[in-house]
């Protein structure tokens, strides 16, 4: 795979890039279904290649679950997925969230307050990471002198997120399943390296770089989000692809505003080496430097 050696943007991504479904391989399907569907709180359709939708109401899926039993499992330290983050509209709806987990006896496995966003963590029955978060308002976000959007780790104060449900108390059926306007915020990705990811993601796709404070991470985005992608090394530093059909990320989808932008976007990829391959229904799957599928779709 030829990447060029410029981190300069070949051409920029369009302003309303967003992520879309994320498509995951699991070993007992009727398992993770029990999971998605009952704890995280999406709804489920049967695909006709026997794999499973899940959505929030009347909303178009996020992720979609492929079974195998006889998949690899990965190792933690090749690349990959190292978390699919759903975004919620309300921060009442992420303390719903956190109270439908702790009912449910799921265990979560962080809580942090980023300064742009809050965020729960945990993993689903493969060990496929999840965020579940809400995002503070954009005016709310502050910025470097080098305009980086400023992101930290700090914990997230839980009594007051659970505060929220003393102003508008649950609705045991209306709260079992997360709501319209739920969505992919961003996904995060484990990757051999930073140099390469960076290339590959602004220099090629074109997203703008939002932060480099993390060591061993970079941030990038589209229209001034805080970021889009996540791409770390903090397990995967000069790990290899999972094994093919291994447990995790199959791909995740990069919604383009258009055709047009998605003409532009595959021209810059073909441009730098990358040959795009058809995965149907107008969509368009290439890989980064580490072997995470991206799926360019309109």
């Amino acid at each position: 795979m030829a990447i060029p050696t410029d981190t300069g943007h070949a051409g920029s991504i369009a302003a309303g890039t967003a992520i879309g479904q994320v498509q995951l391989t699991v070993r007992d399907l009727a398992r993770s279904r029990a999971f998605y569907e009952q704890l995280i709180g999406l709804g489920v359709s049967e695909r006709p290649d026997g794999s499973l939708a899940f959505a929030p109401a009347r909303w178009p899926a996020l992720i979609t679950l492929h079974g195998d039993s006889s998949a690899p499992m990965r190792d933690r330290r090749q690349t990959g997925l190292f978390h699919t983050a759903i975004l919620l509209p309300t921060r009442r709806d992420l303390a719903v969230a956190l109270v439908r987990l702790a009912e449910g006896g799921w265990r979560i496995s962080g809580a942090s307050d980023h300064l742009v966003s809050e965020a729960l963590y945990l993993d689903d029955p493969d060990g496929n990471g999840i965020e579940i978060y809400r995002d503070r308002d954009r005016s709310e976000w502050t910025y470097d002198d080098q305009g980086q959007t400023q992101m930290a780790t700090l914990p997230l104060d839980i009594d007051d997120l659970l505060g929220e449900l003393k102003r508008a108390p649950r609705d045991p059926e209306a709260d079992s399943q997360m709501p319209p306007g739920t969505r992919i915020g961003h996904v995060h990705l484990q990757v051999a390296e930073i140099p390469a990811a960076e290339r590959f993601y602004a220099g090629v796709l074109g997203f703008d770089v939002t932060v480099r404070g993390y060591p061993g991470a970079l941030f990038v985005s589209a229209g001034g989000y805080h970021h889009h992608i996540g791409l770390n090394t903090w397990n995967s530093r000069g790990g290899s692809a999972p094994a093919p059909g291994a447990v995790g990320l199959r791909a995740y989808e990069l919604k383009l505003g258009g055709a047009n932008e998605l003409e532009a976007a595959l021209a810059r990829v073909t441009e730098a080496g990358i040959q795009p391959q058809d995965a149907g229904d107008g969509a368009w799957l290439v890989h980064d430097p580490s072997g995470n599928g991206v799926l360019l779709a309109t």
